[in-house]
């Protein structure tokens, strides 16, 4: 079969030997694939991303000088089961899958790994216990981006975001412009996205941002209207006091009783939820400097270089700061469903599609934030240029 293989940092279209599914596997046929921002930092970067990885307790993440075929972001249809599969579905059903796969007893990520050949292809071997039906007919555009639109989702629910609170999306690439769409189909009502391209602040508005800012003219800390929000640590001080003298005029209240009461219906003081989605130095501490006291922070954007933070600037504003990486099996399937029965639709991130024979264009595409967001591939496309 036809494939593109990665080999220190070039991209070749090649023949390869098809995959054979082993126990409890699957061989489908790819119908489109998404390139991901994971798979431009691998081709350049893979050696600090398998250092990092086997730090973490992976050690199969590609190498430079591996044959690796890329690609995690995948919609196919069922060709052929391995030895003891269930069988749930018939040969020709279309299904996506979470991206890992067991080899030999090890657990290895699909695409980003030589044990792991993914969609850039035209098969790819998938797990069978990690393999799903696309319901409703769904398009097999709309279906290979259930991996990225998953991570948004693990991202949105570890933020934890309330209907009522506003959430600040910073950055909005592909991960950012899923993070927006996640955040209006869980029913946030304010969110503020914030990109200083046009292009991207336009796809930001299409996903469903309330509020679209371009840094270099407007602050995305005051382009909304701010409830319970403190910039400045004597401001916060001050309402306690404040608060303190007034509950005390009122004779034997117990004013910690209001207090709790407070706390448990959200009248406290808070900060926004906000998303950092570009992923390079510098971003995290400038949100930490920026944001309101009280903020909680979601760092989605995976910065591959040593960065530098102030830990006090965070204390001293009791910021929140949190990480996330990929996402569970339920919530793998959740989004399908949503993207199913229409309740996200990530259609807006879908800026061009290219065969095999493209995707080395695509790549180079992809590093204008003007041009493109999500290209996809069709490996029966024969087109070389998104």
């Amino acid at each position: 079969m036809k494939a593109v293989l990665c080999t220190n940092a070039q991209l070749r279209v090649a023949e390869v030997s098809a995959p054979t599914p082993k126990a409890g596997q699957v061989l489908i046929d790819v119908l489109r694939c998404g390139i991901c921002g994971s798979d431009l930092h691998a081709r350049v970067h893979c050696d600090q991303m398998a250092d990092l990885a086997a730090e973490s307790g992976y050690d199969g993440f590609m190498r430079p000088h591996q044959d690796v075929v890329l690609g995690h972001e995948f919609c196919g249809e069922i060709v052929e089961y391995g030895p003891g599969c269930r069988k749930r579905w018939p040969v020709g059903t279309r299904v996506v899958a979470m991206p890992i796969i067991r080899q030999n007893s090890s657990i290895h990520l699909t695409g980003l790994s030589a044990a792991a050949p993914g969609g850039y292809s035209e098969q790819v071997v998938v797990q069978e216990a990690v393999m799903m039906a696309v319901p409703n007919g769904l398009s097999a555009e709309k279906a290979a981006l259930t991996e990225p639109m998953a991570v948004a989702w693990h991202a949105v629910r570890r933020g934890e975001v309330g209907k009522r609170q506003t959430a600040i999306v910073i950055g909005c690439g592909p991960i950012g412009l899923a993070v927006i769409s996640m955040l209006k189909a869980s029913g946030v009502r304010t969110v503020v996205a914030s990109d200083f391209s046009p292009s991207r602040r336009r796809l930001a508005a299409q996903c469903g941002a309330d509020v679209v800012v371009d840094p270099a003219t407007q602050s995305p800390w005051t382009s909304y209207t701010q409830r319970n929000e403190f910039v400045r640590v004597p401001d916060l001080l001050d309402l306690g006091i404040g608060t303190m003298e007034r509950l005390q005029k009122v004779p034997k209240l117990p004013w910690w009783h209001v207090f709790r009461l407070a706390d448990a219906v959200g009248a406290m003081p808070s900060g926004p939820i906000v998303f950092e989605c570009v992923g390079l130095p510098g971003v995290i501490d400038q949100i930490l400097a920026s944001a309101p006291l009280l903020s909680r922070v979601v760092v989605v954007g995976v910065c591959m270089e040593v960065d530098r933070i102030r830990p006090a600037m965070a204390i001293n504003k009791e910021i929140d700061l949190r990480f996330v990486l990929g996402y569970d099996p339920g919530e793998f399937h959740h989004v399908l469903h949503m993207i199913a029965d229409g309740k996200v639709d990530p259609s807006p991130l879908i800026t061009g599609t290219v065969g095999l024979a493209g995707v080395e264009n695509a790549f180079a595409a992809l590093g204008n934030p003007e041009e493109h967001a999500k290209i996809l591939i069709d490996p029966k496309s024969q087109a070389v240029t998104p």
